[in-house]
């Protein structure tokens, strides 16, 4: 039975005390369920939002505060303790050894005020857990919450928004610069950093400025021309249609830096998608075949023997990547031109996860969702290789572009140092 915990409403006198186990009086109203009563002293003085309630179970506390029930299982309880012997807050880390937390542990008595979860265990000690922490992070809270809130764009969303790019200097040298940079880069997934000295060392200092660099198979900084140095699409003048890159990678590169040093000639504008975008309208249209595209494993694989350069990178994994317990999308694994056999599905899915596929390809294509832009000396363009989809028109003449692949953990570190939700 329910013990309730109703802070705007004043009942009563004395102490807290809910008799567990046992069925408790409902005091929303005044039911007695069982031979035993609950006398609660219950506060006006906090706000409506905490209000909340609680109920035993046989391996889990049931609590309700405010709109969102909860289910924690004891153990958990337990292993989450962030007293001092359990919890080290100067590191952050966990100091209980779970492995020592008894699987059939129960509370021996479990007490709640206005802001409070208080349980004593059988061994005497005592776990508080504050209710807004409780809602933050348990499972069902979490299900409610964006881990990466970002705005979805076509072309004319963008467009509209003017998104500034950011002066070099301001980038380099302050923190509100680098910090509207990453803000920018957060919510579309693409942001740009003009007056950039067009050379390779100058690319490279802009790069290292938010993140450690991640050397590949392509190496640390590369050029990149029409040469056909590289056994890839990509060394050509042909135009290239919209990707993301390293999807043969087990994990993809996070975030791509792209600087256009030089190009004498015409056409080879830049073309960027936001994945994310056409991922969403797939879900809204056919939920099911968004969820297809995010459970089917898939290989996409690099084989180069160029030069000597020789390589073979196989990759796995679905086109959509989402988190579990939100359905929210992370990454995007979309390559065509590296797309490996398809061996990893069954007969009876592979139709189905064609028609998914051609659902998300077609919104990629839509005119709409393609924004266009021209890459010029001085200005660099960092791309969410894990959300944003990038291609070029073919082009003409001699061009050159360098750049690099950054790691995603750093460039969400410095983020979140400087106070956004990343």
């Amino acid at each position: 039975m329910w013990c309730w915990r109703l802070p705007w409403l004043l009942w009563g006198r004395g102490s807290s005390r809910c008799h567990q186990p046992g069925p408790c009086r409902d005091t929303r109203t005044g039911t007695r369920t069982g031979t035993r009563t609950v006398l609660a002293r219950l506060h006006h003085s906090a706000p409506e939002s905490l209000r909340c309630a609680w109920q035993l179970h046989g391996d889990h506390l049931e609590l309700r505060c405010g709109d969102t029930l909860m289910r924690l299982d004891f153990v958990w309880l337990r292993d989450h303790c962030r007293s001092a012997s359990c919890y080290n807050t100067k590191t952050n880390q966990r100091s209980l050894d779970t492995a020592s937390v008894d699987l059939a542990i129960r509370p021996q008595a479990v007490r709640v005020d206005d802001t409070t979860l208080f349980l004593t265990w059988p061994d005497g000690h005592v776990t508080r857990y504050g209710l807004e922490w409780l809602v933050k992070n348990s499972y069902e809270g979490q299900k409610k919450q964006v881990m990466h809130p970002r705005i979805l764009w076509n072309a004319e969303i963008y467009q509209q928004a003017q998104v500034p790019s950011i002066d070099c200097r301001s980038f380099l040298e302050t923190d509100e610069g680098l910090k509207e940079f990453l803000q920018n880069f957060l919510l579309y997934g693409i942001a740009f950093v003009e007056n950039v000295a067009p050379t390779k060392e100058d690319t490279e200092i802009l790069a290292e400025r938010i993140s450690i660099i991640r050397e590949t198979i392509y190496g640390r900084m590369w050029y990149f021309t029409s040469d056909f140095s590289r056994g890839d699409t990509a060394y050509t003048k042909l135009a290239l249609d919209r990707h993301t890159d390293t999807t043969y990678f087990q994990e993809p590169c996070g975030i791509q830096v792209f600087h256009c040093l030089k190009h004498e000639g015409t056409g080879g504008r830049t073309l960027l998608v936001d994945g994310f975008h056409a991922a969403e309208q797939v879900l809204r249209r056919a939920p099911e075949q968004f969820e297809l595209l995010s459970k089917v494993p898939l290989k996409h694989e690099y084989v180069e023997n160029v030069g000597g350069c020789h390589n073979h990178m196989i990759g796995v994994g679905p086109v959509l990547n989402v988190y579990p317990w939100n359905n929210e999308l992370y990454l995007i694994r979309y390559n065509n031109y590296d797309r490996a056999v398809i061996n990893t599905v069954p007969y009876d899915v592979v139709r189905r996860w064609y028609h998914a596929h051609r659902a998300l390809t077609t919104e990629l294509r839509r005119p709409e969702n393609e924004l266009w832009v021209k890459l010029k000396p001085g200005k660099a363009l960092f791309v969410d290789n894990w959300r944003v989809l990038h291609g070029r028109e073919a082009f003409t003449g001699y061009r050159q572009l360098c750049g690099c692949y950054l790691t995603r953990d750093d460039v969400l570190n410095t983020a979140r140092l400087l106070g956004l939700q990343a």
